[in-house]
């Protein structure tokens, strides 16, 4: 039976390296009747390559850090301005599957964007929120024994260029944006990322 996830605003600018470790502590530590989490952040300007990850895709790094992590996927970028979700959750115990839980980081997003006038919607080759075939979301998860960590970092208000030194998520050319030149404006990171959190359908604790 799922716990009711804690919920952490955990600021702006965490070190990426730092709060992936962090991650790993809390899934390796964590025991039946551990609660699960949702941890919510900013990065400072970092380039992530998955496990599929390759050379190729990444373009043009320059002055960007470029980490090789253990989650699902290609290369990514994150920075200032894009709310970061990692969901630390049992799945096992939820009784959801790793489709089940993509399913739901997708569609939280298309909810959020759904409820104020902006139809988004996924593809079935590539995982992620696109509106008008722009990506606006990006996901990639790591599973270890039915208990998944990583999860989903969500374009707001930012700098889009850095996509431009990489081919976001192993697709040539893919156009990104953010909920900011969508809505024309949007609420603060944290009440976005609660909101987003609420809307995974395990009822979160303060």
């Amino acid at each position: 039976m799922p716990l009711s996830p804690h919920f952490h605003w955990l600021g702006e600018g965490r070190d990426y390296r730092a709060t992936w470790a962090a991650m790993r502590r809390f899934n390796a530590r964590r025991g039946p009747g551990t609660p699960d989490a949702f941890w919510a952040l900013t990065h400072p300007p970092v380039f992530t390559q998955g496990l599929a990850g390759r050379t190729e895709h990444l373009l043009a790094p320059g002055h960007i850090p470029v980490v090789a992590t253990d989650r699902g996927g290609q290369v990514t970028y994150h920075g200032p301005g894009q709310l970061v979700l990692y969901t630390l959750v049992d799945l096992r115990r939820a009784g959801l599957g790793p489709r089940d839980w993509v399913y739901r980081l997708e569609q939280t997003v298309i909810d959020w964007l759904g409820a104020r006038g902006v139809s988004a919607g996924r593809r079935s080759d590539a995982p992620g929120v696109y509106v008008d075939n722009a990506k606006v979301a990006a996901l990639g998860l790591k599973i270890r024994h039915g208990r998944c960590y990583h999860g989903l970092s969500f374009n707001i208000d930012m700098d889009l260029t850095p996509f431009d030194r990489i081919n976001p998520c192993g697709y040539e050319g893919l156009a990104v944006t953010d909920a900011t030149r969508l809505l024309g404006d949007t609420d603060a990171l944290p009440t976005i990322a609660r909101e987003l959190a609420a809307g995974l359908g395990l009822p979160i604790r303060p």
